[in-house]
């Protein structure tokens, strides 16, 4: 789906004026078009397929160097994201853990990394993000357990209302084997996920 930029930009100058501005001032004169870029680049997750980049994987047992590949789990840490809260229309941005146990097929690192840009790219909420990941990786992918640690910062928090800006939100959303707190362990340990850290929204045991 493509951002409609000239909507964009209409609306932009509404809210400025509904605001008390005036969006032809200097200082404002580019930011209708300056925003339309902006929305373009943050919602163009919209409409796109999040398992497109899982499509390519390589065999493990037939693979061009099966002596090299995991026994255990496949985990890629720290990875970097920014999405856009969809309740305040605000920045969340912070670090996404992922983790798979393969079956029969591995997939490119990169291709982990983009599941989360596209999923990233649109109006979210952190809980929803971490499960929305999971199940395309989940699904899409040869595998028997997925784990994905997402933690951020978000703006709704630090920005407006109590401006806690330390505070910083974990969710964890697990499939497969890693549904289990015990199998996942080792994983939460090589993370690096403080002992404090030791619980789930909900209040259950990571």
């Amino acid at each position: 789906m493509t951002v409609d930029r000239q909507r964009v930009e209409r609306l932009t100058r509404e809210l400025l004026e509904a605001i008390g501005e005036d969006p032809d001032r200097p200082g404002l004169k580019q930011t209708p078009s300056r925003m339309a870029e902006l929305y373009t680049e943050f919602f163009s997750g919209v409409g796109e397929d999040p398992a497109a980049p899982l499509a390519h994987t390589i065999s493990v047992t037939r693979g061009p160097a099966p002596d090299t590949l995991p026994s255990g789990a496949v985990l890629l840490r720290d990875i970097r994201f920014r999405s856009v809260c969809e309740h305040h229309l605000l920045p969340f941005a912070g670090h996404a853990h992922i983790a798979y146990l393969p079956g029969e097929q591995v997939v490119g690192l990169g291709a982990l990394v983009r599941v989360v840009e596209v999923l990233a790219a649109r109006p979210q909420v952190q809980e929803r993000l971490g499960e929305q990941i999971a199940d395309t990786i989940a699904e899409h992918l040869d595998t028997r357990g997925v784990l994905v640690v997402l933690d951020a910062s978000h703006g709704c928090v630090t920005m407006r209302g109590g401006r806690q800006t330390e505070a910083s939100t974990l969710t964890i959303a697990a499939r497969g084997v890693y549904a289990d707190p015990v199998a996942r362990a080792e994983l939460i340990t090589l993370i690096g996920l403080s002992a404090g850290s030791g619980a789930s929204r909900d209040g259950s045991a990571l």
